[in-house]
């Protein structure tokens, strides 16, 4: 026989064995599970040879005929045919059963929502909940300057009868126009009502009333850990609302003017929501939707030349700075802050912060100065404000104008290596005379 799968009937006529020739023996793989009977010659039709039924039979193996090439493609033809028949008649079954007709197309339609599911509604006090809240009342601000010179950042509205406030930064040095986009798109023109460079903050007013103002918190009842809201328009995509938490309190920041018009010290609020540039001015809000302090500022591994970004640590101003300096600048045009009337020594390296004994010909204390009054002298060491530790001379004047002229403080010094604690009512800073320019000598960094 031949071994060629597609050999054709004369091929097999040809090498068919002689009849009188003894059987091959059976193939030592096929296992017979019963006695195959005495079967008769096959019968031969068109060259294909049909075995009879009796040598079918399962677990046999017979060498009496072989199927040709043709055979198996008809069969297996018509089982493909049979099989298409079988499934029609499956689908045809499955169709009257479910009422179906096989020409109906499938519908490409999802399910629809669910308007009444009450879980997918906005929550009380939800993220969602207070962003809606206090969007309209978020600002964005473009200030330009003659030379072309464009700052972009964020405020909010502090009076229903337009007044907005935001960081001196955003405006400083703006003497062209001051535009504020609202959240409905309607642009107005601005003008600003006074401005600080110490704390960093200014105060803008636009022509229209009936607006909804943002309550400010008290900023002293904030903890670590509560939930805050950022709000704002980071590179200029107005509306953003980023969330996190309060890092941290008591934060000694210390921020420059370009305009060189001095430098902004922030008992700040830290925060982890993500704060970029174009974010300054606007409100950081607690889980009630009022403001606890204005994003301000970011500390940022970015070098010289390059754009700052997030890194997870903001700093904001405390709501209740800012309410007291916006009073007085929508009352004033001007803004003081509180002060001791001491200057400290930037040398030392000791515990607490050193009371200089003389500055460029000054005493250290100044004379008729609230800390003179309380019996400060130059060389105390202090080391405590209110009970908290002071490393930093930072620490000290930031503590001091997170204060209100008038405010007493207790400032713990040390004095030939004994604690003691002194009272002392802080003055406005025009109260006080620093000499000849009239202001505070800003502490040099320590090291």
């Amino acid at each position: 026989m031949s071994d060629n799968p597609f050999a054709s009937p004369e091929d097999l006529s040809a090498k068919a064995p002689d009849a009188g020739a003894p059987a091959a023996p059976a193939s030592p793989s096929a296992v017979a599970t019963e006695a195959a009977p005495q079967a008769a010659e096959p019968v031969v039709t068109s060259e294909l040879v049909i075995p009879p039924a009796s040598e079918v039979a399962v677990g046999t193996q017979t060498t009496r005929g072989r199927i040709g090439a043709g055979a198996v493609v008809a069969i297996a033809g018509g089982a493909l045919i049979l099989g298409a028949i079988g499934g029609f008649g499956a689908a045809f079954a499955y169709d009257e059963i479910n009422g179906d007709s096989p020409t109906t197309p499938a519908s490409a339609a999802l399910p629809a929502a669910n308007q009444h599911d009450s879980s997918l509604q906005v929550q009380d006090g939800s993220v969602a909940a207070v962003s809606a809240a206090v969007l309209p009342s978020v600002v964005s601000i473009e200030a330009s300057s003659s030379e072309g010179r464009t700052s972009t950042g964020s405020g909010f509205v502090v009076r229903q009868d337009g007044y907005i406030v935001t960081n001196n930064h955003v405006i400083d040095g703006a003497d062209g126009s001051i535009k504020v986009l609202f959240g409905d798109g309607t642009i107005l023109d601005a003008k600003v009502v006074g401005s600080t460079g110490d704390y960093d903050l200014a105060v803008l007013k636009v022509d229209k009333t009936g607006l909804t103002p943002l309550t400010l918190a008290d900023s002293d009842a904030v903890v670590v850990g509560d939930p805050v809201i950022a709000i704002g328009s980071p590179l200029g995509l107005d509306s953003t609302v980023t969330t996190g938490i309060v890092s941290a309190l008591h934060r000694a920041v210390t921020t420059s003017s370009e305009s060189g018009t001095g430098d902004a010290f922030m008992d700040a609020i830290q925060t982890d929501a993500a704060i970029n540039p174009g974010n300054s001015g606007g409100p950081l809000i607690d889980g009630a939707g009022q403001v606890i302090g204005i994003n301000s500022a970011i500390a940022s591994t970015a070098t010289e030349g390059t754009q700052a970004g997030s890194v997870g640590l903001g700093f904001a101003i405390p709501s209740n700075q800012v309410r007291r300096t916006v009073e007085e600048l929508i009352a004033t045009g001007k803004a003081t802050y509180p002060v001791v009337g001491i200057m400290l020594d930037p040398t030392n390296q000791g515990e607490g912060v050193l009371v200089a004994t003389e500055v460029e010909g000054q005493p250290g204390v100044v004379a008729g100065s609230p800390a003179d009054k309380a019996g400060i002298k130059g060389g105390d060491v202090i080391t405590k404000i209110d009970g908290r530790a002071i490393t930093r001379s930072d620490d000290l004047v930031v503590a001091i104008r997170a204060k209100a002229p008038g405010d007493t403080v207790t400032l713990t010094v040390k004095r030939d290596g004994k604690e003691q604690d002194i009272k002392v009512t802080l003055a406005a800073n025009t109260d006080v005379n620093f000499g000849d320019e009239g202001t505070t000598p800003q502490p040099a960094p320590s090291n």
